[in-house]
C-alpha cells in the first residue's frame, strides 16, 4: 500500500522535500497542502518582484507538482479548516514546510508607534500577498528609515528609490508602484548595528543599488575605515571584501541630480522610536564592535522619519500539535523529526537563514527519514483528505486551477510585465467559479 504523505506549505521547503521523496525507491502519493490559492510561498510572495530571475525556479516546482504520485490541494488552511492532529491521523508521514512568514518584533520604547511596518508585511503588500492587499502603509514622508543589515533590506530600499519606469517589467501590484511613485520620499536610510564589513548582503544585491535611474547610494567613506573583520569565516569574508569595494566605489559616485538617496547608516543601533501618535523620529546609538560583540558608546542621535520598516527576522508560525520554541520561532525537533510521523523543513525547522537553494538539504533528509521511518503505509491519505474537506465544505484548489488563475494573470499583464496578480483570495475564486460555469454544459 501506497505511503500516504502530507507536505504543508507549498514554498521552496515543501517543493524540495517532495523533490527528494520523488527520487526515492518507496512507493508514495504526496499531498502538498498550502493555505493560499497559490503555490511557491516566498518565491511568488517574498522575492523581490524586480528580480524575475530569481522566480525561474518555478519551472523546476512544475515539474514536481505535475508528477503522477504529487497532488496539490491549495486554499486549505491548518488550524481552520483541520487540524494537526487530524493530518496526522490521516497521513503516514507529515511534513511541516510552513516558513517564517511573522516578523521579528522590534523591542525598542515606541515599538507600537504608528508607522512601523515589518519587512514581511511590506514585502507582502508589494508582491499582492493576500494577507497584506490591504496593508496601505503611508509613504508620505521625505525620510523613511529601514532597520537591517540584509538582502531584505536591501530589496525594500531598492524598490523604494526606483522610477515607475524602472519596475516596468516587474510583478509588483499596481497600488504598490502608484504609492512608491507618489511618495515625496528623499531619503531612505538602512541602519545596522554592526560595522559593514559584518553586513549580510550578497553583493550582486548591492551592486544594484549603484545603478538606478533616479536615486543615489551614500556611504560615508569613515564607516569603511575598519576593513574586513577578523572574526569572519573564509566564506564571509569573501563577501565582506567584495561588499566593502562595491561601498567603497560608492563613495567615489556622483549623485548628480538625482532625487531620491539610499544612505548606509552602519554601527547605528536603534534606541527608540520618537513621536506621539505616528513615527516622528529613531532614536539612535553609535556603536563600536569589541571581541565580537556590539558595544554602545553613548553617543546618539535623533534621525528624523516619517515611516520605519524593519527587516530584523522572521518567525515561523506556532502550530497546536507540534513543540514550538518561542524564543527561536521555530518547531523544536531533532535534526528534522519533530515526532512520530512528524518532520519539519526550511525556516520553520532553522530559522530563517540561507537562500532558496539551502532548503534542499532538508528536504533530502526529511525524505530520508521517512524511508526509515515509514516502512508501509497504512492510513487513509488522500482519500482521507479528501473526504474530510468535503464533509466541511472546504473549496480547495487544485494545480489545474492554480494554471487557470495563472493565466488569467498573464494576460491581464501591462505590456513587459509578466503578470498581473490577483491579490485577494476572493478575487481568485470567483475567476474560477466564472470559468467553471461558463465550461459547464447547459
Amino acid at each position: 500500500m501506497s505511503v500516504g504523505i502530507a507536505i504543508v506549505g507549498s514554498g521552496p521547503a515543501g517543493f524540495y522535500a517532495a523533490d527528494a521523496l520523488l527520487k526515492l525507491d518507496i512507493d508514495c502519493r504526496i499531498d502538498l497542502i498550502e493555505r493560499l490559492p497559490t503555490p511557491f510561498g516566498l518565491i511568488r510572495g517574498g522575492v523581490a518582484p524586480d528580480h524575475q530571475s530569481t522566480k525561474k525556479v518555478i519551472k523546476a516546482y512544475e515539474r514536481t507538482a505535475q508528477a503522477e504520485p504529487v497532488r496539490y490541494f491549495g486554499n486549505v488552511h491548518l488550524g481552520r479548516d483541520l487540524s494537526l492532529d487530524e493530518l496526522r491521523e490521516i497521513y503516514d508521514a507529515v511534513v511541516l514546510a510552513v516558513g517564517a512568514p511573522k516578523d521579528r518584533p522590534l523591542e525598542i520604547p515606541g515599538a507600537e508607534t504608528r508607522g512601523i511596518i515589518g519587512s514581511a508585511a511590506f514585502v507582502g503588500w508589494y508582491n499582492g500577498h493576500p494577507d497584506f492587499a490591504d496593508l496601505a502603509p503611508d509613504l508620505q514622508a521625505e525620510t523613511i528609515a529601514v532597520i537591517g543589515n540584509g538582502n531584505v533590506a536591501l530589496d525594500i530600499a531598492r524598490l523604494l528609490g526606483k522610477t515607475r519606469a524602472e519596475m516596468a517589467s516587474s510583478d509588483i501590484t499596481d497600488y504598490a508602484a502608484a504609492a512608491i511613485e507618489s511618495s515625496p520620499v528623499k531619503a531612505i536610510h538602512i541602519l545596522g548595528r554592526r560595522d559593514a564589513g559584518h553586513a549580510k548582503f550578497t553583493n550582486k544585491e548591492l551592486k544594484e543599488m549603484g545603478a538606478l535611474s533616479d536615486c543615489a547610494p551614500i556611504v560615508d567613506p569613515r564607516d569603511l575605515e575598519a576593513g574586513v573583520p577578523a572574526d569572519l569565516d573564509e566564506r564571509s569574508r569573501r563577501r565582506a571584501e567584495k561588499n566593502l569595494a562595491t561601498l567603497r566605489g560608492f563613495t567615489e559616485l556622483d549623485p548628480g541630480g538625482k532625487t531620491r538617496r539610499v544612505v548606509f547608516d552602519f554601527c547605528a543601533r536603534p534606541q527608540a522610536v520618537l513621536g506621539d501618535d505616528k513615527v516622528a523620529a529613531l532614536r539612535i546609538e553609535r556603536t563600536r564592535i569589541e571581541d565580537g560583540r556590539v558595544v554602545g558608546s553613548g553617543e546618539t542621535r535623533d534621525l528624523p522619519c516619517g515611516a520605519l520598516i524593519t527587516a530584523i527576522g522572521y518567525r515561523g508560525p506556532a502550530i497546536p500539535g507540534a513543540p514550538f520554541d518561542e524564543r527561536r520561532g521555530t518547531f523544536v525537533h531533532e535534526d528534522g523529526r519533530v515526532a512520530p510521523g512528524l518532520y519539519a523543513v526550511g525556516w520553520c525547522k532553522r530559522g530563517p537563514t540561507g537562500v532558496i537553494g539551502t532548503n534542499k538539504a532538508d528536504g533530502d533528509l526529511a525524505a530520508q527519514q521517512i524511508l526509515e521511518d515509514v516502512r508501509v503505509g497504512g492510513k487513509s491519505g488522500r482519500e482521507g483528505l479528501e473526504a474530510l474537506l468535503a464533509e466541511r465544505g472546504v473549496r480547495y484548489i487544485d494545480y489545474p486551477e492554480w494554471k487557470r488563475i495563472e493565466a488569467a494573470e498573464e494576460a491581464a499583464a501591462a505590456p513587459g510585465a509578466p503578470r498581473r496578480k490577483l491579490v485577494t483570495i476572493g478575487d481568485m475564486l470567483a475567476l474560477l467559479d466564472e470559468k467553471r460555469a461558463s465550461t459547464a454544459p447547459p
